[in-house]
């Protein structure tokens, strides 16, 4: 169904392509990956019960009066073992590119080398009053820069992902958008200069948690600052000019978190890009996303090896990391998709139920998270997810974060130890901490400065009129849960009803469940459907 909404002006649009394809080939797909999937857990399950039928003696022992045997533990038994190996320094991470082979699943291979690194000797002052005094930016490149340097494409990441978007002589393993970007494919590399860079805060090369503070040679932990998305992009920025002297980029591309930065990128700087692609993104983090990764961060920072992100010398926090990621990939994927991929289906049906992964879908988390757990910093998750949901770009949050960075750059200008300590007072002014209410807050405060829905929406349509007259694509998967269709509506709204819109084009593409039930990993794994509209924006006139 192809629709035409009114535009703010004659000069721009707003299309609603929501397309109507076949989705039999992926149902048969996922009840082919389910039978293998089922054949290849019966067997795992049986060799694990056969190698652990001793577990019982490392929990109490049973009461002899019991009324029934008691239950085995193997999952915990895994993890206690796990935590012993890694004490005695005989367990190493192991690095794999998919989560389950039998499935379709994105790769996010761990990256320790290949990338270049841009490195900042200039302070950069954050939104919430923190800065870091030096920092780097992981970042890797395809194709060339032509000659007037107008064909630079800016790709943003998601929460995990490394710079490796797509192989490269000095990194030969698959990005993960692997087939998205490369010469004729969708992010055509014949036609642009393509540059993902690892973001700040992150861990596969840029600056974050588990980085050096040159203010005392120790690792940052958790005094590393709260970021912003917009930070992150400010970063970024720098790298653009100063490694590759280019005054303006052809696209900020980017999908989850990544479509967050392609906005925020062309709000901080709108005369510095050309076009702006949000896939699977939001201007502003709404309460159900913010709750969903709060939860996950309240589980991680729950293990006690987390020890409040100093942790560095020890045992990482690997339970704590593990269940985070079995709660991120629920969010991730969707229930449709499930169905058809796992049913209801046991492990092993011959033996009777248990309370570790029991169920093929149990299996499935309990791998996508120990294959995780020791691949990404604990506190670099901490820190990046919490950026998201501080991310709003209306006109109050983006003016309040201006006046703390002016304020910061202000005190730290002279260089002084004094101005230096001032600094920290200002951060620490600023900082997320906070005490926790002895009773729940009320549903509706009575706070005089809280807005109602429609005055948070106006205040968002004025922080987003700095980019008028930008040519957006915004795209939306309506088996989303993290990020719901509606959340990419509002963007493409808001842009649509700038007022002082009078050249931008705005498109908006929407992917039915009749062509992905992948839900937010649509775009990694539905590479034609999300692919097609990319490419016709990146390169139309």
């Amino acid at each position: 169904m192809k629709s035409a909404m009114r535009a703010a002006s004659p000069s721009s649009s707003f299309h609603l392509l929501k397309s109507k394809l076949n989705f039999s080939q992926s149902k048969q797909f996922l009840r082919t990956s389910s039978s293998n999937l089922l054949q290849q857990q019966q067997h795992q399950h049986q060799q694990q019960q056969q190698q652990q039928q001793c577990s019982a003696s490392t929990s109490k022992p049973q009461s002899s009066h019991a009324s029934n045997p008691q239950l085995l533990f193997p999952c915990l038994d895994k993890r206690e073992q796990k935590t012993k190996d890694l004490t005695s320094g005989q367990l190493k991470p192991i690095h794999s590119a998919n989560s389950l082979e039998s499935g379709p699943e994105p790769s996010y291979g761990f990256v320790t080398t290949g990338f270049k690194t841009y490195k900042s000797k200039k302070p950069i002052f954050l939104d919430y009053g923190g800065h870091l005094p030096e920092y780097e930016i992981a970042y890797e490149t395809w194709g060339k820069l032509n000659q007037d340097k107008s064909n630079l494409v800016l790709i943003h990441t998601g929460l995990s992902a490394s710079s490796h978007a797509k192989s490269q002589p000095d990194n030969t393993k698959p990005g993960w958008w692997e087939n998205f970007i490369g010469p004729d494919k969708f992010i055509d590399t014949n036609k642009f200069f393509v540059v993902c860079t690892n973001v700040l805060g992150g861990c596969y090369g840029s600056t974050g948690p588990s980085s050096i503070d040159p203010a005392n040679n120790e690792r940052y932990a958790t005094s590393f600052p709260i970021l912003s998305v917009n930070d992150m992009v400010r970063a970024q920025r720098e790298l653009v000019r100063d490694e590759f002297q280019v005054l303006k980029i052809h696209a900020s591309v980017g999908a989850s978190m990544g479509g967050m930065q392609s906005l925020a990128y062309a709000w901080e700087f709108p005369d510095e890009v050309e076009k702006v692609i949000s896939i699977s993104g939001c201007a502003r983090s709404h309460p159900y996303s913010i709750a969903l990764r709060h939860t996950q961060r309240q589980v991680l920072m729950s293990d006690p090896n987390w020890n409040r992100g100093f942790y560095y010398d020890n045992i990482p926090p690997h339970v704590g990391m593990k269940l985070a990621r079995e709660i991120a990939t629920v969010t991730y994927r969707s229930g449709p998709e499930w169905e058809y991929r796992f049913g209801r289906f046991r492990a092993d049906e011959s033996r009777p139920p248990a309370l570790c992964p029991d169920f093929l879908v149990e299996t499935y988390l309990d791998h996508a998270g120990e294959k995780f757990c020791l691949e990404y910093d604990a506190n670099s998750w901490l820190y990046v997810s919490k950026a998201m949901d501080l991310f709003d770009l209306s006109e109050s949050t983006r003016k309040k974060a201006q006046e703390v960075r002016e304020k910061s750059e202000q005190v730290y200008k002279n260089n002084a130890a004094d101005n230096i300590r001032k600094l920290k007072a200002t951060a620490q002014d600023n900082s997320c901490s906070g005490v926790v209410p002895e009773v729940p807050y009320k549903e509706k405060s009575t706070h005089p400065t809280k807005h109602t829905v429609e005055e948070s929406l106006e205040d968002l349509k004025r922080g987003m009129r700095k980019m008028a007259n930008k040519d957006v694509l915004v795209v939306g998967v309506e088996s989303d849960i993290l990020f719901p269709v509606w959340q990419q509506r509002e963007i493409a709204n808001v842009l649509t009803t700038n007022p002082d819109n009078l050249t931008g084009r705005i498109e908006y593409f929407e992917l039915g469940t009749d062509i992905s039930n992948y839900g937010h990993d649509t775009f990694l794994l539905s590479l034609n459907d999300i692919g097609k509209p990319v490419k016709a924006f990146l390169e139309s006139s």
